[in-house]
């Protein structure tokens, strides 16, 4: 991954903003940016916004065999994507250092705290579990992925359902959405990420930091926490130390973001649930303003162009006018554009524009 060098009046407005506490986009410093969350039409899919960081989480399952040391739970799987799309930075189709370490915070974030009961996902201890695969894919990068990762990533496991099962003997049966209600999983705390950027050894901190200050500061402090202030994992990142006073500074701020995070989500989750309920119209594309093109719609009735000389003389038949009393009709530009020329002395003119109209 290389990414596009800051010039040095660049990197020192940036760090002279930040000591006299102003930020680029008018936040102060333990502010959020602005949070959106969509979900997709099918369970399990779920849209972050944060800022103009645009992250999307999509969660999938199968059956499988399990572990041989646990053979009574099922199987967490992440995978986070980087792509080209979401900055030029990214390469495709392989693995960065960011990437990787991304995926390991997540996987530390949700994964090892537990949050979710594996043992419910057991189908036939020892034979059939079910394995939960969560796909986190990068819409666009302008700072602080991981945070947005993990809201996505949360929200999206509380939206999925799974398929029922039934089990008659030795075989296991899947049933469609149509045949059973889908299930939805078991979670017992819902961990979310909060990014600490500290600038000039320590000096200076900033909450969810954009791109550009992820270029010029010195560390990041990564603090996964869930409403009950309990912490579930936490990471430090830039070679910076830090002291003893400025971690449990962190964790007290991150204990009123992850309140406030997880109060949004737990409303989004409602109200797409009231949605589908009421049997409305939901998911992603509903989210979006329906822009509509009418430039090219035809509310009129459309008009036939062809003969309309003929159809002129026939009108002026129909009408017992003799047709020798009026000049010859002609639709050429000369004709039409003549200044002497008065619609009033022709009559057949103006039914020709009239009559002419096609039913459809």
């Amino acid at each position: 991954m290389k990414d596009t060098p800051l010039s040095n009046c660049e990197r020192d407005f940036l760090l002279q903003a930040i000591e006299e506490k102003k930020r680029l986009d008018g936040r102060q410093t333990y502010d959020y940016r602005k949070i959106k969350i969509t979900f997709g039409t099918d369970y399990g899919c779920c849209f972050v916004d944060l800022g103009k960081t645009r992250v999307m989480a999509q969660v999938s399952c199968e059956l499988i065999a399990p572990k041989e040391n646990r053979p009574n739970e099922g199987i967490m799987f992440f995978n986070i994507e980087l792509s080209p799309m979401a900055s030029p930075a990214f390469e495709q189709g392989r693995q960065s250092e960011l990437s990787v370490k991304l995926n390991r915070q997540l996987e530390r974030c949700l994964r090892n705290s537990k949050c979710i009961d594996t043992e419910s996902l057991c189908v036939v201890s020892g034979e059939k579990v079910w394995q939960i695969r969560v796909d986190v894919h990068m819409l666009n990068h302008d700072g602080n992925l991981m945070d947005a990762a993990s809201i996505a990533a949360i929200t999206a496991l509380c939206h999925f359902r799974r398929p029922d099962v039934g089990i008659q003997g030795d075989e296991v049966t899947v049933y469609s959405p149509e045949e059973r209600e889908p299930i939805p999983l078991s979670i017992y705390h819902m961990p979310i990420s909060v990014s600490f950027s500290f600038f000039q050894q320590g000096t200076y901190l900033l909450v969810d930091p954009c791109e550009r200050e992820e270029r010029v500061m010195d560390g990041l402090l990564m603090i996964a926490m869930n409403k009950h202030r309990e912490i579930c994992s936490i990471q430090s990142s830039g070679g910076i130390m830090l002291l003893k006073d400025q971690v449990m500074r962190c964790s007290k701020i991150a204990s009123v973001k992850v309140s406030e995070i997880t109060e949004l989500v737990g409303k989004a989750l409602e109200n797409d649930k009231k949605v589908r309920k009421a049997g409305g119209r939901c998911g992603f594309a509903e989210s979006l303003p329906q822009e509509r093109i009418t430039a090219l719609k035809m509310d009129k009735t459309p008009v036939e162009m062809m003969d309309v000389t003929e159809r002129a003389n026939d009108i002026v038949q129909k009408a017992g006018v003799p047709p020798q009393t009026y000049p010859e009709l002609s639709l050429n530009n000369s004709c039409m554009n003549h200044e002497n020329v008065s619609l009033a002395l022709y009559p057949p003119l103006m039914l020709c524009h009239t009559v002419s109209t096609v039913a459809p």
